[in-house]
């Protein structure tokens, strides 16, 4: 996906959405990356300072590097080479004639969120979760949430830029595995995936529920948007699932809400349009970990910036290094 944005974030032009080739190996990938980027420089109404990327894994702005990401590479033999340490900036900024400046996807999303949605770029603290095949995380801080001379919004990153992994916090130690290869994280629990398992696994056991006429008799595709629809109308089955998703989701914002005392806590992500089947388990479960003085002063929300927050903590980042 890419787009061109005005300072203010709201669109230069059009969206363009393309396969990324993420798993066709480095040249393809970049091929792609370029190709949609030139075409958004080229229908954007305003001029074009520089390009910002966010992508999913441990990414080094300041050396141009990808240190890790585990889902572009290519495959050798009938074995998968994600990238490590590879370089991108260099020869992106290349192709655009621009700089170019680079975050990890869930990092930029709470960027995006901060700056244009529900942080309304006024926040002490906004700390986002996004919900998808993975969990991933953001932190923002405003200047006066830090002791020091800073200047703000400040993205955690963490010392060597990786921070922020918000998705793989424990919640239950040796519990359920994530493709980090931890166990008992919250993305083992909270993940696409293993939403629609809970859900396939109490069809298999016989549960009534309107589930599975929803996906047209076929396990194979139940979705959460068809655990959604069916708990805002009453299923029994799909809310017991919200309800477990919440309750660890809402554990791991309660250690969170400890740590970082933020007035927002964002959930953002298609799954986040559950609303209220998810978001009520969340507030309930992140209300019996979370100190009460600090809990207090956070509110729980869905995210506004659903769609496009990753690409407006993109531009956002872009802008700052071109000013």
């Amino acid at each position: 996906m890419n787009r061109a944005y005005f300072e203010d974030g709201t669109p230069a032009g059009n969206r363009f959405d393309q396969p990324s080739r993420a798993q066709d190996g480095v040249e393809a990938t970049l091929a792609a990356i370029a190709e949609a980027s030139r075409a958004a420089r080229a229908g954007a109404a305003a001029p074009v300072v520089g390009a910002g990327l966010a992508i999913p894994g441990h990414i080094d702005d300041a050396r141009g590097l990808v240190r890790w990401a585990p889902n572009f590479g290519r495959e050798v033999d009938g074995v998968f080479h994600n990238w490590t340490d590879m370089p991108v900036r260099a020869p992106l900024a290349e192709a655009l004639g621009v700089p170019v400046t680079m975050g990890n996807d869930a990092n930029l999303a709470a960027l995006g969120e901060y700056r244009y949605g529900s942080g309304r770029n006024t926040a002490r603290c906004l700390v986002m979760f996004t919900l998808g095949t993975g969990i991933g995380g953001g932190v923002v801080l405003a200047p006066e949430a830090v002791v020091g001379d800073a200047r703000g919004p400040l993205l955690l990153v963490g010392g060597n830029m990786g921070g922020a992994e918000l998705g793989h916090m424990i919640v239950q130690h040796g519990g359920l595995d994530c493709n980090a290869g931890s166990y008992g994280a919250i993305e083992g629990y909270c993940q696409r995936d293993a939403i629609v398992a809970r859900a396939v696994h109490r069809l298999k056991r016989g549960r009534a529920s309107s589930v599975l006429d929803r996906a047209g008799g076929d396990l194979a595709k139940v979705t959460p948007r068809v655990l959604a629809e069916a708990a805002h109308d009453g299923d029994a089955l799909a809310l017991e699932v919200w309800a477990e998703v919440g309750t660890y989701l809402g554990a791991g914002i309660g250690s969170c809400i400890n740590v970082f005392a933020p007035d927002i806590v964002a959930i953002g992500g298609q799954i986040a349009n559950v609303g209220e089947p998810l978001l009520g388990p969340v507030v309930a479960s992140a209300r019996n970990v979370a100190i009460p003085s600090l809990f207090a002063d956070a509110r729980i929300v869905r995210a506004e910036q659903i769609d496009d927050a990753g690409l407006l903590g993109a531009a956002a980042l872009a802008l700052e290094a071109a000013r």
